[in-house]
């Protein structure tokens, strides 16, 4: 095919963030078949567009090849041979800024996310705090399309993409009769975990009624953590470092929900459309970084003058004496999750 018009797509980081702009360019794609996509990302989030039609995938190197100036060079350079129309820089970082100054100098059309950094200072300042919610990051994605002339309307809803279950997981999924429940505890930041033992309350919780529970989403630490629950608590299973990220996408498009802190897991289940409850600490879905057609009334928080007080929860967040998240009692959190399997 022809393509009239080629978009080379910035994007290199954090997990989630990658994930919401999959979510975007799935409907670009579909609503802009004349547009090939060049997504400049970390190779391990490839799997996140490889449903992607008319989408090339080109890993950035930030380590070792693509290091330094000279590196990001390299980079334009490579990226340079597809001759695109224009850029979009969905990150706004250092890097993405080098790149886009490379193509500027060039005459290459650059349009920039507009990341809305007053406005996220505002809503989590401790005096004259700006309560309201804010443009959905996946509308600030969507926005640079537009102002690159592109016809860009977003649904707002999750769609189901269910995938062929690997081989090497079928095992997990033998008994048809019980519904499936992924778990993603654990976060980049340790001020956004639900505190581990109460956790361990909502998967027993749920493991008395009979649910299968598959536990996502870390390193070693986290990995031991897992096991350990998968040892006391039948039809638990840990996937932590036994799976890849595209076999975990297909096992997680086979779930019937997925309970997630404000992080990656809950951006990877919105990109193959399966529902989230989330739970939040120092960050709001306000901020605009609820998963990508999930709904506000799946997210599980507490209500507090102090909260949000943080963008990416990498601070406390004190209500009183006690961090906010630590006030979510872990029976809420199960009733909420048998409530929504229920309904």
């Amino acid at each position: 095919m022809t393509y009239t018009q080629k978009i080379i797509v910035l994007r290199f980081s954090a997990m989630g963030d990658v994930a919401m702009v999959a979510s975007v360019l799935q409907e670009f794609s579909e609503q802009n078949p004349a547009a090939e996509l060049i997504m400049v990302s970390r190779p391990a989030f490839k799997p996140f567009f490889d449903h992607i039609p008319h989408l090339i995938f080109h890993p950035i190197q930030p380590k070792t090849i693509h290091k330094g100036i000279d590196g990001l060079y390299k980079l334009y350079q490579e990226l340079r041979s597809y001759k695109p129309d224009a850029i979009a820089d969905l990150h706004d970082n250092l890097r993405s800024r080098a790149i886009s100054t490379f193509f500027r100098l060039t005459g290459t059309k650059i349009k920039r996310i507009n990341k809305g950094r007053a406005e996220k200072k505002a809503l989590t300042r401790t005096n004259n705090k700006i309560f309201k919610p804010l443009r959905k990051t996946v509308e600030r994605y969507a926005d640079v399309f537009r102002e690159l002339g592109f016809n860009v309307k977003l649904s707002h809803k999750i769609n189901k993409s269910q995938q062929e279950i690997p081989a090497n997981a079928q095992n997990l999924f033998a008994n048809k009769a019980t519904k499936k429940i992924g778990i993603s505890p654990f976060a980049q930041h340790v001020y956004k975990v639900y505190a581990l033992e109460k956790m361990e309350e909502v998967i027993s919780s749920l493991n008395k009624v009979g649910h299968e529970i598959f536990i996502f989403g870390g390193g070693k630490a986290e990995q031991d953590i897992a096991e350990d629950w998968a040892k006391k608590y039948v039809n638990t299973h840990n996937l932590i470092g036994n799976f890849n990220l595209m076999e975990e996408l297909a096992i997680i498009s086979n779930l019937d929900i997925m309970l997630s802190m404000d992080s990656s897991g809950m951006h990877i289940a919105s990109l193959v459309g399966v529902p989230v409850v989330s739970v939040w600490g120092p960050t709001h879905p306000y901020a605009g970084f609820l998963g990508y057609g999930q709904s506000e009334s799946d997210c599980i928080q507490i209500d507090h003058p102090s909260r949000p007080n943080s963008i990416y929860g990498n601070k406390p967040c004190l209500c009183g004496v006690e961090n906010c998240i630590d006030l979510i009692k872990p029976e809420t959190i199960a009733d909420k999750i048998k409530e929504k399997l229920n309904g």
